[in-house]
């Protein structure tokens, strides 16, 4: 089969394919990742490239989702598009998948120094005792003698019972072989690396020597969007470093509904998504130990705190049942396993743990955040709320907890959006009007290329403050606002003019976007809403709301509640927490116990399958409309008369 070559620019990077190749293909073989939503179903248009030189062969199906103007230019559709000939592609900004603007960290909790924590378990305070899932424990053991001659092994179990109150201990034929020599060699001085496991202790390896002081752990928060990880320090608690990239599963389909089609509706469509987030771990480790001068094979341990269906991709086990109803999960308490089993690079015996989910659709990355703000810890009554394609959201305290999961779809993430795009480079994140003038702020204060989910919420606030659009989210023409037009029978509002954009076109606001948004915090108040019935409390009564996720962060709480998003109470009691996630996997992987009360959590929470619940129904409905078709629900919110 004929072989060309494709040159992608402005990257400058090359990759040989065979003919009939698909330029999404060919694109993911030299490094370059571009832009989809629909998992390279030729549907959603986000994969536009221009063919600058050579020849292709387009499917006359993507023809629809371009312009007249974009054919003649060159345009095409890199997931249908097949290789004929050498090729040179330009990839314009808007179909770049880059790096978002990756929350990494922000601390809700703070660890105490070791010697500061008690070394007993206290019922109420699973973080008293700091014991990480994998510890060093150095030993100098006394010689054999005519008096003292049991084995090598023994020996080692002995000194290790005196330093620990550990019941049992198991070992591999790996670590027994060439023990005896190296026990003699070195003056009978040696480090023991253990590791939990089924309530005993796993001899992982026996080094020569002291090196109690080079034993890493990795916290990982695998998102839909973005995978974060934090290196960690095992002996001190210390957070090293924190490095974050975008999910290269991102190229199968933006949301997880996509991801599990794809892994699901073709032969082998599993395993390029779970090498994907493989490969994300990888490189974060490899980032993070080569900053540090570390070897990666002194990390010994993992925790992983994601939803469900992210889980379950990174243990490469299949998610088909998990998107249609019963909606049933394979597991929600995960096996302990050897990373290097699924192709994660540190200790050859070094293991993996991932937090425990609920549910289908509310996984561990929302119990590692009950454990990060301590709900399940106090006798308040508390919420979270975790905004994004998915709107998950947890109520309750020490004595009981109930959670469910509302799919607001990917308009907060920028998806069926016209314009939308993540929080990358040049998204429009920040918007104010002002006696009609536009004021924006662009992330990395580049040129606008598109609006990300806080600038969404922005511009739909906005738009209602000033009568822009009424109630229902209509837009309105009128003599007096020229950014309100007309284009091809849909009228949209003229956010940037082309002049100020990056690639010189204009940057709308359509009425079908101000429909999809409306939908989306509709979905996600209803669910808050639903909760709060269910459990019989009025939104006075709860002491807190956490609100966490990289999109929170950036969220305008006035505009967030004056469009019916979140609930009209006490600003005070609102707190942003950051990625809780990542926050809750380093409490996991820092405390055995946290570890275990993580799994207590998740077994005791009750989920609502909102699908299956009417009362959610009714509010979704009732949620259609700026702020809320019940007034009362939102007191302070005053539009003037909309």
């Amino acid at each position: 089969m004929s072989s060309y070559r494709i040159n992608f620019l402005p990257d400058e990077k090359t990759a040989d394919v065979e003919a009939g190749t698909t330029l999404m293909k060919a694109a993911e073989k030299a490094g370059v990742y571009i832009n989809t939503l629909c998992g390279g179903k030729g549907v959603c248009g986000r994969c536009r490239v221009k063919v600058t030189n050579g020849k292709i062969r387009a499917d006359k199906h993507s023809i629809s989702l371009l312009s007249k103007e974009e054919i003649l230019q060159g345009y095409v559709l890199a997931c249908q598009t097949k290789v004929v000939s050498d090729l040179e592609i330009l990839i314009p900004p808007e179909s770049r998948l880059e790096e978002a603007q990756i929350l990494l960290d922000h601390n809700p909790v703070d660890y105490s120094s070791p010697e500061k924590i008690a070394l007993h378990r206290v019922p109420a305070d699973p973080m008293t005792l700091y014991e990480p899932l994998t510890q060093k424990i150095y030993m100098e053991l006394k010689q054999p003698s005519p008096e003292d001659n049991v084995s090598d092994m023994d020996r080692i179990i002995r000194e290790l019972r005196k330093k620990t109150q550990y019941p049992g201990f198991e070992i591999s034929l790996r670590c027994l072989q060439g023990l005896a020599l190296k026990l003699r060699k070195n003056e009978w001085k040696a480090t023991v690396t253990l590791a939990r496991h089924n309530g005993i202790r796993r001899i992982l390896q026996i080094e020569a020597g002291n090196t109690s002081d080079r034993n890493y752990g990795l916290a990982v928060d695998v998102g839909t969007t973005t995978v974060v990880a934090q290196l960690v320090n095992l002996k001190s608690g210390d957070v090293l470093g924190v490095a974050g990239s975008h999910n290269l599963q991102a190229r199968f389909g933006e949301d997880v509904i996509s991801r599990m089609i794809y892994a699901c509706g073709r032969d082998e469509g599993l395993n390029p998504l779970h090498q994907a987030v493989v490969k994300n771990i990888n490189q974060l480790i490899k980032t993070l130990t080569e900053d540090k001068g570390i070897d990666p094979r002194e990390i010994t341990s993992i925790v992983a705190a994601g939803n469900t269906t992210m889980s379950h991709l990174l243990l490469s086990l299949i998610p088909c049942s998990i998107r249609v109803d019963p909606y049933v999960p394979t597991v929600n308490v995960y096996p302990q396993v050897r990373a290097a089993e699924i192709g994660i690079g540190i200790h050859p015996e070094g293991i993996l743990e991932i937090v425990p989910g609920i549910a289908s659709y509310v996984g561990g990355d929302i119990v590692a955040g009950i454990l990060a703000c301590g709900i399940a810890d106090r006798p308040e009554t508390r919420v979270l709320i975790d905004v994004g394609t998915n709107g998950e959201i947890a109520v309750g305290n020490n004595e009981w907890m109930v959670c469910c999961s509302a799919s607001a779809g990917p308009a907060f993430e920028g998806g069926g959006i016209k314009h939308g795009m993540r929080a990358t480079r040049g998204a429009i994140e920040k918007v104010v009007i002002s006696e009609g003038r536009v004021q924006y702020r662009a992330i990395g204060r580049a040129k606008p290329r598109g609006v990300c989910g806080s600038g969404l919420i922005d511009c739909l606030y906005e738009f209602a403050r000033h009568r822009i659009i009424d109630g229902e989210g209509k837009l309105h023409p009128s003599p007096d606002n020229k950014r309100v037009i007309e284009k091809d029978g849909v009228l949209n509002y003229v956010l940037v003019p082309g002049n100020e954009t990056e690639n010189g076109e204009e940057i709308v606001i359509s009425q079908s976007d101000i429909s999809h948004l409306i939908r989306s915090k509709g979905a996600v108040f209803a669910a808050i809403k639903s909760l709060m019935d269910f459990v019989g409390l009025k939104f006075g009564e709860i002491e807190t709301f956490y609100v966490a996720g990289g999109f929170g962060s950036y969220l305008d709480i006035p505009k967030a509640i004056g469009i019916g998003l979140l609930p009209d109470i006490d600003r005070s009691k609102i707190q942003f927490i950051g990625n809780s996630s990542l926050m809750g996997a380093r409490m996991c992987l820092l405390s055995s116990h946290t570890m275990e009360r993580a799994a207590q959590i998740a077994k005791n929470t009750t989920n609502i399958e909102l699908s299956n619940y009417q009362p959610f129904m009714d509010e979704y409905v009732a949620a259609m409309f700026l702020p809320h078709t019940d007034g009362r629900l939102f007191p302070s919110v005053d539009y003037g008369g909309i």
